[in-house]
């Protein structure tokens, strides 16, 4: 008798969102984050399968996370986004409205802004490639991760541009190149190019590309003109593929150098990595430059969405004299004491 072929077995939920995941090219933290809202969704609900499970059970996880956990609503709407996209694209169930959502409000803060003099203390306290990467944050507006994925074809050293390939929203934007920073860019772009000519000596010298361009351009890999601005010092392992190749500095190199910098400097502000980009956007408004502009530069949707800093500008309180402080000048003009 001959065997009869047994049909082959379906992967499991995690290993289909994953897979779903890749097929769309979402990023590598993009799937992290999804494959930890299905599972924590999973055992909120004894394990059971979610296609068991519905618009109800999913309306109950999330009204946990906002009522007993205290999430703030960016994470509440990550958990969301996740379980969308499991019932979408790997069920293929279509859930209802979610009826009885308790949805977490953003509260609107007032982004923290560097003064100028800050902005110059802060950066005086950082050197070589991290200087580079805080004063393309504060000098061109960047977002921490857009400044890790720039690509050395995308400098534009003629026209004084860099390009931001796949920025918030899967948008690409034009933002300016301060001159500036133009001498010390050519020569951190010099010993990048050692490091990549030395490992394409060493048998190495791929970089990871954006979709699925390592089909259609199997050499793109290798070209220097897709190499990372700023190269991790050590090669590593691909998680997804295995192979060993220098993928961009990780993110805390800059993060834990911008915070220890602001220290350093005495600004006793929370500053982080984003606040440089923050000022960046007040700065040009107080410089005079219209809204319209600041808002292409920094790549938002919407024009609202820039006019939160026309808050933090010479308007508001920084714009009002305060009743007392006129007070003290008529006692002053009358020589009351």
């Amino acid at each position: 008798m001959h065997d009869v072929p047994r049909p082959e077995s379906k992967p499991r939920l995690l290993e289909q969102v994953r897979q779903a995941i890749r097929r769309l090219h979402y990023s590598l933290r993009t799937e992290e984050t999804y494959l930890h809202w299905i599972r924590r969704f999973i055992y909120f609900h004894g394990k059971r399968h979610p296609r068991d499970l519905g618009a109800a059970e999913v309306t109950a996880f999330l009204n946990h996370l906002a009522r007993d956990r205290g999430v703030a609503a960016s994470t509440q709407n990550q958990a969301l986004a996740s379980l969308l996209f499991l019932y979408k694209e790997v069920l293929a169930l279509s859930l209802p409205w979610l009826e009885g959502l308790e949805r977490v409000r953003k509260p609107a803060r007032v982004p923290t802004v560097l003064t100028a003099s800050e902005a110059q203390r802060l950066l005086s306290r950082l050197s070589g490639d991290r200087w580079l990467m805080a004063s393309l944050l504060y000098g061109a507006g960047l977002r921490l991760r857009e400044c890790l994925r720039l690509r050395v074809k995308d400098v534009d050293f003629e026209y004084r541009q860099i390009i931001v390939r796949d920025g918030k929203g899967a948008k690409d934007r034009v933002t300016l190149l301060p001159d500036s920073v133009v001498p010390a860019f050519k020569e951190h772009l010099e010993r990048a190019k050692l490091l990549h000519e030395r490992d394409l000596t060493e048998g190495f010298g791929d970089v990871e590309l954006p979709d699925a361009l390592h089909a259609k351009y199997p050499r793109a890999a290798y070209e220097w003109a897709w190499k990372f601005v700023f190269p991790s010092f050590k090669r590593s392992v691909d998680p997804r593929t295995g192979v060993i190749r220098r993928h961009h500095v990780y993110e805390n190199y800059l993060v834990r150098g911008v915070k220890q910098a602001a220290r350093a400097a005495g600004i006793v502000k929370h500053v982080s990595c984003h606040t440089l980009r923050h000022s960046f956007a007040t700065h040009l408004l107080e410089n005079g430059y219209d809204i319209r502009t600041v808002q292409e530069l920094l790549g938002h949707a919407s024009v609202e969405t820039t006019m939160i800093y026309t808050h933090v500008m010479n308007k508001g309180a920084r714009g009002v004299k305060s009743p007392l402080d006129r007070l003290e000048q008529r006692r002053a003009a009358y020589g009351l004491h």
